[in-house]
């Protein structure tokens, strides 16, 4: 296949250079936003109840003593 603009002059060692740079900060960025939303998932909820999910029935069980909204 054809290069789509043959009218191109060569890009200089630095233009090369940067657009290294360029693509190496994007793939920075691409793992770094994969990693994050793998560790999204993964986030503890903060003050919350300690062992499983405290509801049953609408109410609210915290030692022993049940809470209806």
């Amino acid at each position: 296949m054809s290069d789509p603009v043959p009218d191109r002059k060569p890009l200089s060692p630095a233009a090369q250079r940067a657009l290294a740079e360029a693509e190496a900060r994007r793939q920075a960025a691409a793992a770094k936003a994969k990693d994050e939303a793998k560790n999204k998932t993964k986030a503890k909820e903060l003050q919350g109840p300690k062992g499983p999910e405290p509801t049953r029935y609408g109410d609210w069980e915290r030692k022993g003593i049940a809470s209806d909204f």
